[in-house]
């Protein structure tokens, strides 16, 4: 009996064995996906009218305005707009916030929206600009730090918009600012969580999607280098996601939201998810400089529920095989013996008594032979 269970607790353990070795994971295959939208200004080739940074003391040809002030400075620059159309154009200019997009991309805020931040402290010399054809004008703007104003980066732009019926058409160049004092690029991981996906294969692996979110928690408008992992089985197994994309340069106190896919996570039950961002800090030149990692995890559900039920079954079938081999063995131990048969005695009552007489005879003849006495002769 004993070794029946021993054989049934091996088929069980094998079993495992078998499940555990053969979904050894593979490597992950997709590349993460993130956060997507669509809306912005407008191009320089969908409008009639160009626009550019004046040449002046800062450099001609600019891409964008870039300066580095104290708080309570005042920074002069400009704008250039020429009209490429042939009718004449009238345009107007206001200065707005930045904000990053869920495509990634750096966009401004309406018109009617209310700035904070580089938006709120520059002005334009006009909020109007009336252009013929072919016509251009450079149009000043001053850039004023409001005093008290903490460190850090703040971006903005000035635009020039014409409204046509429900749309507004526009086209603006950025305003970045760099408010002199102690630089502090931090981002955080935060909401980290992890989804398994399972399988109908009871040996076979899963898919797991790490989620997370990027907060930029410092003074400086930062990008992240990231990396990401899922294990189960206690560490045992760890499959790395694949290449995930820089994020965009996030502004002090923006989120960025991050998915990423990772294949081929064995159902251990439990699965832990790790994520490694690298900070990356771009100066005034366009140099970019790493910062220190940053991690963040987030623990799931892996249950191998295909696997359970494999299990489960069997453990059914071994016991029922024990119980029918028990039975079987109490039948055969408790069945009765049989002993050879034997033919009894016949007696009769009348050769009990016939006997009985024969008996009581023998007896009183065998007392008188010994009471005989022998005749001797009389003196």
């Amino acid at each position: 009996m004993r070794s029946t269970l021993t054989r049934a607790l091996a088929a069980v353990l094998l079993a495992a064995g078998f499940a555990a070795t053969t979904a050894m994971p593979a490597a992950a295959q997709d590349t993460a996906a993130q956060d997507t939208g669509s809306q912005g200004t407008a191009s320089q080739g969908t409008v009639p009218w160009a626009v550019s940074t004046a040449d002046n003391e800062f450099g001609a040809d600019r891409v964008n305005y870039s300066y580095t002030a104290e708080a309570g400075e005042q920074v002069h620059d400009g704008l250039k707009v020429v009209n490429n159309g042939t009718a004449p154009l009238e345009l107007a200019v206001y200065t707005a916030d930045a904000f990053t997009r869920p495509d990634g991309q750096v966009d401004l805020l309406a018109r009617d929206k209310k700035s904070v931040g580089v938006g709120a402290w520059a002005r334009a010399a006009s909020d109007h600009l009336k252009l013929g054809p072919g016509e251009s004008a450079d149009v000043p703007f001053t850039v004023a730090v409001p005093a008290g104003t903490k460190a850090g980066d703040f971006l903005g732009g000035i635009v020039t918009s014409v409204q046509q019926g429900t749309v507004e058409r526009r086209l603006g160049i950025r305003i970045r600012l760099r408010v002199g004092g102690d630089l502090t690029p931090a981002l955080s991981v935060e909401d980290a969580h992890v989804d398994y996906s399972g399988t109908a294969n009871p040996f076979g692996t899963g898919d797991a999607t790490l989620s997370y979110t990027l907060h930029n928690t410092g003074n400086a408008i930062t990008a992240a280098r990231q990396s990401a992992s899922v294990s189960s089985l206690f560490g045992a197994w760890t499959i790395p996601a694949a290449a995930i994309p820089d994020s965009p340069q996030l502004l002090p106190g923006e989120t960025w939201h991050v998915s990423v896919p990772v294949h081929g996570v064995v159902p251990g039950v439990r699965v832990a998810a790790d994520v490694s961002i690298t900070p990356l800090l771009t100066d005034a030149s366009g140099s970019v400089a790493p910062r220190d990692v940053v991690t963040g995890s987030a623990g799931g559900w892996a249950v191998p529920w295909t696997l359970l039920v494999v299990l489960v079954l069997l453990v059914l079938v071994v016991v029922f095989v024990v119980r029918r081999l028990r039975k079987r063995r109490a039948g055969e131990e408790g069945s009765p013996v049989e002993l050879p048969s034997e033919t009894p005695e016949t007696v009769t009552p009348d050769s009990t008594e016939s006997e009985k007489a024969e008996s009581e005879t023998t007896q009183s003849e065998t007392a008188q032979s010994e009471t005989t006495v022998p005749e001797t002769a009389v003196s």
